[in-house]
């Protein structure tokens, strides 16, 4: 059993701006991931989500990383039921496309869709081969409900996931409304391989889901936390990272700790991404978190 704590981020503007996580002459893209990667062995990747991913950007951060250094990797926002510019789509694919500005996987025919999810993953591939790409993270938009057309969804991804570990988020309280609902999804996961993200996120929306301390695969447990900034969930007026504007009390934390302790034991190892990511508040909960952990050792 192991347990990684690490951010969802290592790049956000309000990191670089604050100037408290890395030191003055940390500047470079590869000097700011070798420095993270001297504190946590864990970071999530943001930036495949917004567009695919570069094999030699990949190859990079697999270079730049110690051996035990591990990756989770944003799934593309088409995969996940999100809408995406044209323009963040590579020119080619683009020239395929009519002119409206956004566009839904659904929307794809049948061989850009292929195209997509095969550039996908082999612009991912340098991390898989060095052994570093720990899982990809599905976060669902928050319109995909338990029903027909989200499971079909979550199949289509399974389809193509065959040689990846697959974590999957819901951000639509469908999925674990009642004690039911939640077997239910449960089971789903457990059948098809795929690792439950289990989700701290403030509550009392239709496009969030409680914490549900479970398991469903042997080798991976994913713990995501958002905050508890009620106020700020759903403003998309600024920056993504001012909506996860939030510092963990040690009462908050040492129970995290030991609830993501007992998870662990269920698991080969278990991974906790801290997604507040507004300046330092993402290092400063993980290694908060990291520091209950060794407490309640």
């Amino acid at each position: 059993m192991s347990i990684l704590t690490g951010t969802a981020s290592w790049t956000d503007p309000t990191l670089l701006a604050c100037g408290r996580f890395y030191p003055p002459d940390v500047r470079t893209p590869e000097a700011r991931l070798r420095y993270y990667a001297s504190q946590f062995k864990l970071v999530e990747v943001d930036a495949t989500y917004y567009r695919l991913p570069d094999g030699r950007t990949a190859h990079a951060w697999a270079t730049r990383t110690p051996d035990d250094f591990v990756f989770h990797a944003k799934a593309f926002r088409l995969f996940t039921g999100h809408p995406a510019p044209v323009r963040d789509l590579p020119a080619d694919i683009q020239r395929e496309l009519d002119v409206s500005p956004t566009v839904f996987y659904h929307q794809l025919p049948a061989e850009l869709q292929r195209e997509l999810w095969q550039r996908f993953l082999v612009g991912l591939e340098p991390l898989r081969m060095a052994g570093k790409l720990r899982a990809i993270h599905f976060q669902f938009a928050p319109w995909v409900q338990r029903n027909p057309r989200g499971t079909a969804l979550l199949r289509e991804c399974e389809r193509h996931m065959q040689e990846h570990l697959m974590a999957v988020e819901f951000r639509h309280r469908s999925w674990f409304e009642n004690s039911s609902a939640s077997a239910w999804t449960l089971d789903l996961l457990r059948d098809a391989g795929m690792v439950h993200t289990v989700v701290d996120a403030p509550q009392g929306f239709d496009n969030t889901v409680p914490a549900v301390w479970a398991s469903t695969h042997p080798e991976l447990a994913v713990l995501r936390l958002h905050g508890h900034n009620t106020a700020a969930w759903n403003n998309n007026s600024g920056a993504s990272s001012g909506r996860f504007q939030y510092e963990y009390s040690p009462e908050e934390l040492a129970d995290l700790a030991q609830r993501l302790k007992r998870l662990a034991e269920q698991v080969r190892s278990a991974h906790a991404v801290l997604n507040t990511n507004y300046q330092d508040q993402g290092m400063r909960n993980a290694a908060g978190l990291a520091a209950a952990l060794r407490i309640h050792q």
